[in-house]
């Protein structure tokens, strides 16, 4: 459903390269805004199964602005990761294929999924105010099962990757953030999908384009969002503490080459700042007039 901050050293979560400490704190931002975004689903939901028919539309107002920030959160995610090596995409993802399947891709399908749901939540909130609608309907109801089929892909994707140099710690605690977001999003798919098929079989009207049911599943897998953004918070602050080590690195020579090119900016940078500079003489002034003995000669007093 989301990525989340990698275990990977080259990550820039400022996007502006202004140091380590803007770097973690941004980290901390993305971590909070997901758990906010997580807790808008989760109440959400409990709205959206509430038997009052505003309470139910209001609940599933909340579940999109949930949707929204998550789509925020994604984007942060995948900028973060493209910034943390100078978008260089083509170099890294030449020499490390994981960086560009996982870093770079599960983000991208994410954002996708986390679309497409929101468009369907969009569509039933029409229906509610506007009145029933089969083509919203139908639409609506594929959109569900194809935004968390989505999530699914990515989050299959996401916990398949694995790490060599990484420290044993965060990598549990990424499979501890991982694992959840897989549940959760397999609960919103099943979910979907009988959503689809209740409605299907029965009659529809106005107060039943989303079964209960439906309602369920989504409120027990925003609750296992809600447990994934904790632990991620939880393993930012792992990360912070340990200032960069034990986190893995680019593979096949990417890391090798990317410092190279960093440290290859320096000299063209004081190359053009000697330009700048007037050059300095290093020829030694001439005496002044009369020699050394003189000068002693006329200061010494008469005899």
């Amino acid at each position: 459903m989301v990525k989340l901050a990698t275990a990977r050293e080259c990550r820039a979560y400022s996007l502006g390269g202004c140091g380590r400490a803007a770097r973690g704190r941004w980290e901390y931002i993305n971590a909070g805004v997901y758990i906010f975004a997580a807790v808008l689903l989760v109440g959400g939901f409990v709205g959206q199964l509430s038997t009052w028919a505003a309470t139910s539309r209001s609940g599933l107002a909340v579940a999109a602005v949930g949707l929204v920030l998550l789509l925020v959160v994604n984007a942060h995610d995948l900028l973060a990761h493209v910034a943390g090596v100078d978008y260089s995409l083509a170099l890294t993802a030449g020499l490390d294929s994981q960086f560009a399947l996982v870093e770079v891709t599960v983000p991208a399908v994410h954002i996708a999924g986390t679309l497409l749901t929101l468009i369907a939540l969009i569509f039933f909130e029409i229906q509610m105010t506007r009145g029933y609608r089969h083509n919203l309907e139908k639409h609506g109801l594929n959109l569900l099962v194809a935004g968390p089929a989505l999530w699914l892909l990515g989050s299959i994707h996401n916990i398949c990757q694995f790490y060599e140099r990484a420290n044993g710690h965060v990598q549990i605690l990424q499979k501890c953030v991982q694992t959840p977001l897989l549940l959760g999003s397999t609960l919103f798919l099943i979910g979907g999908i009988i959503n689809r098929h209740d409605i299907h079989s029965q009659p529809t009207s106005k107060s039943e384009l989303l079964g209960k049911s439906w309602g369920w599943f989504c409120l027990f897998g925003s609750l296992l969002f809600l447990a994934g953004g904790l632990l991620n918070l939880l393993k930012v602050f792992k990360m912070q503490q340990m200032d960069g080590r034990g986190l893995e690195k680019l593979r096949g020579g990417a890391q090798e080459r990317l410092t190279r090119e960093r440290e290859g900016k320096v000299p063209l940078i004081l190359e053009e700042g000697r330009g700048r500079i007037a050059p300095v003489s290093c020829q030694v002034p001439p005496p002044p007039a009369g020699s050394y003995k003189e000068a002693v000669v006329s200061g010494a007093p008469a005899s």
